[in-house]
């Protein structure tokens, strides 16, 4: 079942239980953050899942503390240098959120400790989000100088409503899991020893469901985070043009001395 993704090497791929896929960031060092390419194979690893006629869920997780830190400095500093490596970015960034949206199979995501940047994207655009208790979900991008674009404004303003998503989006304010499923950014919060456990039970429910019911309501589901396809592009794109200007170059800066920007 797994021959198909020998070839993604950034991403720890496995099978926990049958027809259940799970990926896992691992990288704990750097928190799992993504370089380029594990930034590549997190936004198209979902079309081929979609493709697999062997796999009925997906569970995403991170190894470690940490569920994903998001891009790495590096990939992060060649956005900003680099114009072929911002539109190649900018384009797996919108990449990411659609294929996600539009993959038929299930996917389950186990959030455990910091979550941020395309990780985060694809947990909270999960079908069905876990968080463990000490999870720190947090949108750090205007904390670095660029718009939220990855994509909050698809989901956040549906998932907690506009005021608790101004609010953590504008100020970068963190959220634990507790606050998470309070308002609803997040399905479930489990006790942090129960997440993994939590997470494939509700992969195998999903896997042992009638499939096309499942996947054509999650399909009709996201029609509402289809319609701000355009809304989102947007954001994308005010987000990309700010890593061409001085307030990205000194929100990295920032952030590696460990600063105030």
């Amino acid at each position: 079942m797994l021959d198909r993704y020998t070839k993604y090497k950034a991403l720890d791929i496995d099978s926990p239980d049958e027809r259940i896929l799970r990926i896992t960031f691992n990288n704990p060092k750097t928190f799992n953050s993504l370089d380029k390419t594990g930034h590549c194979e997190l936004t198209y690893i979902w079309r081929e899942i979609d493709e697999d006629p062997n796999i009925s869920a997906v569970i995403l997780t991170g190894k470690g503390p940490a569920f994903s830190s998001g891009g790495d400095f590096g990939m992060i500093e060649d956005i900003i240098d680099d114009h072929k490596a911002r539109a190649r970015a900018w384009k797996e960034a919108r990449d990411l959120v659609y294929n996600i949206i539009n993959c038929s199979k299930p996917i389950v995501s186990a959030i455990n400790g910091a979550a941020v940047g395309a990780g985060l994207v694809a947990g909270l655009l999960s079908d069905i989000s876990i968080a463990g208790k000490s999870a720190k979900i947090v949108d750090g991008h205007t904390r670095l100088g660029v718009a939220a674009g990855d994509s909050a404004v698809i989901n956040w303003p549906l998932l907690c409503g506009m005021a608790k998503a101004k609010y953590h989006l504008l100020l970068c304010e963190p959220m634990d899991g507790e606050e998470a499923e309070r308002i609803g950014m997040v399905s479930l919060c489990v006790a942090d020893a129960e997440l993994q456990d939590k997470a494939l039970e509700i992969a195998r429910k999903l896997r042992n469901g009638a499939p096309g019911a499942i996947r054509w309501t999650k399909y009709a589901l996201n029609n509402w985070l289809r319609t701000m396809g355009p809304t989102f592009d947007a954001s994308l794109a005010l987000e990309f043009l700010g890593f061409t200007g001085p307030d990205a170059k000194e929100g990295l800066a920032a952030l590696r001395e460990k600063r105030t920007p």
